[in-house]
């Protein structure tokens, strides 16, 4: 069955991701960093789903069930019980952030009794293919890493089991914030390698983003697991990120090994098409790159004449315009922007957006405005007529 998994912009959030990953195959994860998101992604994916000719699997993790996510938790359900039995999708929800207690309660979802569950509180939607699970004593990492079931039967080799242990105990410990814990400092560590990696190497919505974080932090799992001291580790995170790196450019023929990791990497990153939306106008538009990254992948397209102008909308609402010809201003003024003839800045018309296909609905009508049909003309009647 496809799973798809959304979960939480954080440490705990990607350290789900990777206990899923590794247990199952997931197809496809999407990253919510504002909690404000949430509500929006949830309908995409419910209305997605909704269209799917076969059952999915959708795996909700650390997302701190607020109003929106619950109802579409029920509208979940509503629409899954009208789908034939073979059709209906599975919804996994893990989550143990107090207040989502409080919103499912809202809205009139309860809990099992305790004694009936024997662990987390589990909650009725009313579905048996739905299962709510809050946890307050246990981070969503931990969580999936002790209820894998819920999405797979594989076995795990003992040395992924070791490792995947040693980095659920380093998340639990720092997320649930229990200094005491000799994992707690094992768990900063991981904290800072991963937003030193997530944003500036391999962006969200790439294909390689996971796997080279999952590649990443696994690395420092095993150092863990072996006991080695955190300012040991440090040392050699440069190293074993350049190795995840070398892993992932081996078949780029135009991999340059010169250069530093992040600007091989970057310039692998500019031949995507899973980052980029190609406007009418032949712009290329991407979403949520970091000020970095997207200079660096911009220039690599205009340098080889893939587009004249490239845009990139932030999730606050920012946008940055850069351009080989002059448009960057030019495009930038019909965004309340301004800057320089070739690197401007605007800002999207909705005040911020949470998808590329967000940004893109909000940009392409005020850059790229469908021309008027000819017969919408006052004139069309005339056409053609002679005296």
């Amino acid at each position: 069955m496809t799973i798809t998994q959304i979960s939480h912009h954080d440490l705990d959030g990607y350290g789900a991701c990777i206990v899923a990953g590794h247990v199952a195959d997931v197809a496809r994860v999407v990253h919510v960093p504002r909690y404000s998101d949430v509500g929006g992604v949830l309908q995409a994916e419910g209305e997605r789903l909704a269209k799917a000719a076969g059952s999915e699997t959708l795996l909700v993790t650390d997302l701190s069930l607020e109003a929106d996510a619950v109802r579409f938790i029920k509208g979940f359900v509503a629409a899954n019980l009208k789908r034939s039995e073979e059709r209906r999708h599975r919804l996994v929800v893990l989550d143990h952030h107090a207040s989502s207690v409080e919103h499912l309660a809202a809205q009139g979802l309860a809990p099992f009794p305790a004694e009936a569950t024997g662990g987390p509180a589990l909650f009725d939607a009313g579905d048996p293919l739905v299962h709510v699970a809050i946890d307050t004593d246990r981070c969503a990492t931990r969580m999936m890493f002790e209820n894998r079931a819920l999405i797979s039967d594989r076995d795990l080799d003992p040395g992924q089991e070791t490792q995947l242990a040693a980095l659920v105990a380093a998340i639990d410990a720092f997320d649930l914030w229990r200094k005491a814990d000799p994992a707690f400092r094992q768990g900063i560590l991981c904290n800072e390698v991963l937003w030193e990696s997530s944003a500036a190497y391999v962006p969200a919505g790439h294909p390689w983003h996971d796997l080279f974080l999952d590649k990443l932090l696994m690395a420092i799992a095993a150092e863990l697991a072996a006991n080695v001291p955190p300012a040991e580790i440090e040392l050699k995170v440069a190293s074993l990120r350049k190795g995840v790196a070398d892993a992932l450019l081996s078949d780029e023929p135009s991999d340059d090994a010169a250069l530093t990791t992040r600007a091989r990497l970057h310039a692998a990153l500019s031949r995507s098409p899973a980052l980029f939306r190609t406007l009418p106008d032949g712009t290329k538009l991407s979403f949520g790159l970091d000020g970095g990254v997207f200079q660096a992948v911009s220039d690599h397209i205009m340098e080889r004449g893939d587009a004249e102008r490239v845009i990139n909308a932030s999730r606050g609402g920012g946008m940055s315009f850069r351009s080989r010809n002059g448009s960057a201003l030019e495009a930038a003024r019909k965004f309340r922007g301004g800057g320089h003839a070739d690197s401007a800045g605007g800002k999207l018309p909705n005040g911020g957006a949470f998808s590329l296909s967000d940004a893109a609905a909000q940009i392409e009508p005020i850059l790229c405005p469908p021309q008027p049909k000819e017969s919408d003309s006052p004139f069309a009647a005339l056409k053609g007529w002679k005296s």
